[in-house]
Formats: structure tokens, C-alpha cells, sequence
């Protein structure tokens, strides 16, 4: 029964990715043109590559296992795969990741598959020029840089507060990760949009999480799969966000909004400069994403090793504690007191050298160009693997140990530790990242004690973020100031 399962779903598989290839043609050419070989590797399975593969050590939690064991076994950083119906080079340590993201727009361009490409549209991560992701970014950085993002630090407070309030007050156990999904959404929609009411955010939230688990699904858009719930919901979203979008045109006509508020109306303040329409809306959607899933996915894994490793704990409590000791009753925390949260932050930056929210990032090959010996044929797919720099025990000694320290003075080397990626493509949200993740952590310690009921849940990487896959339940207790 378990051998005839197993068959069938390789066979559906086939004839998924054999109707893929025939709506969305693979640029990948094998041929390598000189006298350089290919770099080494295989490329798996008939029409399914090593996908299989693939996702099931992003399944356990170990992606890099994927890359590492093959970097081992052909004795080479750089190596040739099949994975989402693509020929994909992989360069894996500090010097591919160098190469890759030095060469941004040269060599290489930002890919995406194609759902979602197809789901999110016109937007930073699918822009295919240099000039447009350049202007992009120009504007999204002007919101999200540490000079804008000190005004809204109170709003960030005042929303965690708000959060703990209701979804952990009172409470004996939850579930940390849909919780702090919850959270992060919220303040997304707040501060992005300039949305708060409670019964939007619900309705909002049920379309947003159908449209998130369609990212990664083959693109067959028909009735009962993923990918058409995935469509459909995003369709839904843009006309909301449309509508929200004229609204807030009229409001700062009628002078009824202002341009500091949120994200939408800084965009929309720059008139004639602004992106189109359809462009924006693609624009907030991936900013919504980013603080749903993989900002969430963040927090998740700092609470689930805070739980674990009890000493490094107890410095998280001292310094957050030492920090509330300095406020007034009710009086919301300020940029200065985000300065001083220097250890929780290296707390973090560990977390997410062991538990990246994400595998990796793609790129696409603009024309043929020679890497270690090595010909890489335009056309092709190229992976950037997060975890094979993140565990590399010459950049990263005993590499499964949790030791925020790595992270005191200079820090890692540079190009080794890439969570956010890097060059012209480094996520613009990473300011934020730290300021949504500092301001939840202290409210948390705080107010409440916890531990884990599970401490060996499985966790792993579901449509590409990472994922506690029983929710990373815990047991709570109100901490008595």
C-alpha cells in the first residue's frame, strides 16, 4: 500500500511538472560551450530532479543537509542539481556567497518559481531590471530605515501590549507560533496600511494565509488545488487593497491623512514618482509576507531557544528587566531604550544563524561566465543555501552550539552570515525585523515565565519558511513585577 502510494505520487508529480514545462518554458541550457566541464553533481530523477530530496531534509529542518552532503561527496563548493523543475548550480560558503551577491545584475538577477511570481506580480523580489529593483528599493527604504522607523516605536509598543493583552493574559498554554503570526500581522497591517480595525485584520488574515501556503505550489491554476485557492485569494486582497488605496488618496486630499502614518501613505505622498498601482499593491503584499511568515518564524525560534537554554535566558531577563526598570507607569519604550537591548539582539542574530526563517534565495544566470574551473551556462537557476555558511564549522566552530558570543565585536566574517542575504538584493526589512522582534521580547519576559511542553517538537520548512510543525505549545505563568 505504502510502495503503490509512493509510486502514484511520483507519477502525479511527473505529469504536474510535464504540463509546468509546457506553460512555463525552462531557460536552463545543459550544453557548456568552451572546453570547461559543468560542475559536478546529478541532476536526480526524470522530470522530478532531486526535488524529492530536497524537500525532505527542508522537512527536517536541515536543508543544508541537501547541499552539504554533496559539496562533501564531490569534493567541491560548487555543484549542479535539478530542483523545482530548473537546473540549478548551488555555490555554497563565504566565497559563493561573495561571487553571487557581488555580481548582482551582472551575472546574475533575482528568480523566484514561477507561483510566486505569479502570485505576488509586479514587486521587489520579481522585478526583473537592476534600475526597477533599485527604485524600489530606494522607496521602501526611506519608510524603513533607522532614522523613519524611530517615530513609530511607541506604535510597535503600544501594539504588543495590546497583543499580550489579549491573546496571552489569563492564558495557562498556547501556541506560539499562529499567536505571534497574529502579532506580526497586526502590526504589518498597522503600520504598512494603517489598518487596525479588529474584524478587517480577521477577514484580511483567513485570505492572506490561503494566499501564503500557494507560494511554492506547482502552478496549475484549476479548481481544488492550492495553487487556484492561492490565486483566488490573492485576487481578493488586491481589489481590498485597491479600495484601501483610493481611499487614502481622498483622505490626503481632504488633508485627513498624512505621509508619516504608514507605509501606503509615504508611497502615495510621492505623487507623480510613485510606483503604479498594480506595482504597489505587489510591494505591500510582500512586505505583509515578510512580517507574516518569515518575521514570525524569527520570534517563534527565539522563544522556543530561550526555553532551552536557560542561562542565556536568565541575560535576556536581566537586560530587559534592567531596561523596565527605568519607565515610568504605562510609559511605552523609545528608540534609546532599543539601543540598549545590545545582548537580546545577539540572542537573535544566533537564532537565526541556526534557524534561518528561509532555505535560501535564487538567482538566474544572465549569460555564461566561469566560477572555480567551472562553466555556468547562461540560462540556468542558481541557489544560495543560508545553512551550509551558517553550519560551516571553519567559519562557525561546533556549529550546532548556541553561543550568541559569535556575534560580540566584529562579528562574523564578512559574506559567512547572510540570514537577509546580501548586496544590492539584502532585505530592506531588516531594521524593522530587529525592532518588531526587540519590542515582542521585552513585553514577553517582562510579563510571563514559560516553558516548552515539547521540547524535541519537530520543526522544519513548509512552503519555504521555517515551521513548528505542532505549533511550539507552552506553558505559562504571569511573571509577578
Amino acid at each position: 500500500m505504502e510502495l503503490s502510494l509512493i509510486t502514484s505520487s511520483i507519477a502525479l508529480l511527473a505529469v504536474i511538472y510535464f504540463i509546468r514545462r509546457i506553460l512555463f518554458k525552462s531557460t536552463a541550457n545543459l550544453s557548456s560551450p568552451g572546453n570547461l566541464p559543468l560542475p559536478p553533481g546529478s541532476l536526480g530523477w526524470p522530470l522530478i530532479g532531486e526535488t524529492l530530496e530536497f524537500s525532505k531534509t527542508a522537512g527536517k529542518g536541515v536543508p543544508e543537509k541537501f547541499v552539504m552532503e554533496r559539496v562533501a561527496k564531490h569534493k567541491s563548493e560548487v555543484i549542479k542539481t535539478h530542483l523545482l523543475g530548473e537546473t540549478v548550480i548551488v555555490l555554497s560558503g563565504q566565497a559563493g556567497n561573495k561571487f553571487l551577491f557581488g555580481n548582482e545584475n551582472k551575472l546574475v538577477r533575482a528568480w523566484w518559481p514561477a507561483p510566486l511570481r505569479r502570485l505576488f506580480g509586479d514587486c521587489l523580489i520579481t522585478s526583473r531590471s537592476a534600475e526597477d529593483a533599485v527604485r524600489v528599493r530606494s522607496k521602501l527604504m526611506t519608510f524603513l530605515n533607522p532614522t523613519a522607523l524611530k517615530s513609530y516605536v511607541d506604535t510597535i509598543d503600544t501594539v504588543s501590549r495590546d497583543h499580550f493583552k489579549t491573546h496571552w493574559s489569563g492564558r495557562d498554554e498556547l501556541k506560539v507560533q499562529p499567536t505571534v503570526k497574529q502579532y506580526a500581522f497586526d502590526l504589518a497591517l498597522r503600520l504598512f496600511m494603517g489598518k487596525d480595525d479588529p474584524q478587517c485584520i480577521s477577514q484580511f488574515t483567513a485570505k492572506f494565509n490561503v494566499f501564503a501556503k500557494g507560494l511554492l505550489e506547482f502552478p496549475i491554476d484549476l479548481p481544488g488545488t492550492r495553487f487556484n485557492g492561492a490565486m483566488k485569494a490573492a485576487e481578493a486582497m488586491r481589489k481590498e487593497i485597491k479600495a484601501i488605496i483610493s481611499q487614502r488618496r481622498a483622505d490626503m486630499r481632504n488633508k485627513q491623512a498624512s505621509p508619516p502614518q504608514d507605509l501606503l501613505s509615504h508611497l502615495l505622498a510621492q505623487g507623480g514618482k510613485s510606483m503604479a498601482e498594480a506595482e504597489l499593491i505587489g510591494n505591500l503584499l510582500l512586505v505583509l509576507y515578510s512580517s507574516h511568515d518569515t518575521g514570525s518564524s524569527l520570534i517563534a525560534s527565539l522563544i522556543s531557544c530561550l526555553a532551552k537554554f536557560p542561562q542565556v535566558y536568565e541575560s535576556v531577563l536581566q537586560e530587559q528587566m534592567d531596561i523596565a526598570a527605568t519607565k515610568g507607569p504605562g510609559e511605552l519604550l523609545h528608540w534609546d531604550d532599543i539601543q540598549q537591548m545590545r545582548y537580546s539582539w545577539l540572542v537573535a542574530s544566533e537564532v537565526l544563524r541556526l534557524r534561518s526563517p528561509a532555505t535560501g534565495t535564487f538567482r538566474e544566470v544572465l549569460s555564461d561566465f566561469e566560477y572555480a574551473g567551472y562553466k555556468i551556462p547562461k540560462g540556468c537557476k542558481m541557489y544560495i543555501s543560508i545553512g551550509s555558511t551558517h553550519k560551516n564549522p571553519s567559519l562557525f566552530p561546533e556549529p550546532e552550539e548556541f553561543n550568541p558570543s559569535r556575534f560580540e565585536g566584529a562579528g562574523p566574517a564578512p559574506y559567512s552570515y547572510v540570514p537577509f542575504g546580501g548586496g544590492p538584493r539584502m532585505c530592506p526589512g531588516i531594521e524593522f525585523a530587529k525592532l518588531e522582534t526587540l519590542v515582542f521580547l521585552h513585553n514577553l519576559v517582562k510579563n510571563f515565565k514559560w516553558e516548552l511542553k515539547n521540547a524535541d517538537e519537530k520543526f522544519g520548512y513548509d512552503e519555504y519558511v521555517l515551521t513548528h510543525y505542532d505549533g511550539l505549545p507552552v506553558k505559562l505563568k504571569p511573571r509577578l513585577l
